[in-house]
C-alpha cells in the first residue's frame, strides 16, 4: 500500500485528488496539508510514501516546502503535481528535490502511474518539463569529460527512461547490486543526490 499526503492549499482541489486516488485500491491518502509548512509537519509525524505537492501556497510554497521535507525525512518522495510550467518554477521545483513534476491537466490515470513510479524510485517528468530541461543544454558536453565509463552512460540513459535498478540489471545483464554501486558512485562522482539529480544531469548534458 502506498501512502500519500496531498498538499494543496484549495481544499476543493484536494477533494478532488483525493477522489482520484481513492480509485486505486494500491494508494492510501493519509493525509492533507494546506502549504509547505504543514505539509512537512505532517510528513515527520506520518511519513508518507509519496507527498503530492502543489508549488504556489503560502507560508512554505512548494520548493520550500519540498525541500524542508527532503531534510528532515529524506525516504519521502515529493511529486509536484501544479498548474505552472514556466522555468523559473521547473527549476525551484528541481533544485529543492522534488523526485518529479507533473501538471494538474494530467488524466487520473498518469496521475495514479506517476505516483506508483515515484514510489518506486523512478523519477517522473510531465512531457513538458522534459522538454524544457532538454533546453537548457546549450552547448552539448560529451559524458567523458565528467569521468563517467560505459557502463555508468548506459546506466544513466536507463534511469533517464524511467527503469529501476532490476530492470536495468536485467537490460544490461547486471547484478542488481552492481546497478546499485554504480548509481552510487555516479552520484559522488558528479556531486548530486538522487536519481532525480542524476536524470537532469544527462538531459542538460545530452547525455540521452
Amino acid at each position: 500500500m502506498i501512502s500519500v499526503l496531498i498538499a494543496d492549499d484549495v481544499a476543493v482541489l484536494r477533494a478532488g485528488l483525493k477522489a482520484v486516488l481513492a480509485e486505486d485500491s494500491g494508494i492510501k491518502v493519509v493525509g492533507e496539508a494546506s502549504d509547505g509548512k504543514e505539509a512537512l509537519e505532517m510528513c515527520i509525524r506520518l511519513r508518507p510514501d509519496v507527498v503530492l505537492m502543489d508549488m504556489r501556497m503560502p507560508e512554505y510554497d512548494g520548493s520550500y516546502g519540498t525541500r524542508k521535507i527532503k531534510d528532515a525525512v529524506p525516504e519521502v518522495k515529493v511529486l509536484v503535481l501544479t498548474t505552472f510550467d514556466d522555468k523559473e518554477t521547473v527549476d525551484r521545483a528541481l533544485s529543492a528535490g522534488a523526485d518529479g513534476y507533473l501538471l494538474k491537466e494530467m488524466d487520473s490515470s498518469q496521475i495514479l502511474n506517476s505516483i506508483r513510479a515515484v514510489a518506486g524510485g523512478i523519477s517522473v517528468f510531465c512531457d513538458n518539463v522534459f522538454r524544457s530541461i532538454r533546453k537548457e543544454a546549450a552547448i552539448p558536453q560529451d559524458a567523458g569529460n565528467y569521468d563517467l565509463t560505459p557502463r555508468e552512460t548506459d546506466i544513466l540513459r536507463l534511469i533517464c527512461d524511467g527503469a529501476d535498478n532490476k530492470e536495468i540489471a536485467a537490460k544490461l545483464y547486471l547484478a542488481e547490486g552492481t546497478v546499485r554501486n554504480s548509481i552510487s558512485r555516479m552520484l559522488e562522482k558528479l556531486g548530486l543526490k538522487d536519481r532525480t539529480q542524476l536524470a537532469v544531469f544527462a538531459l542538460k548534458n545530452n547525455i540521452v
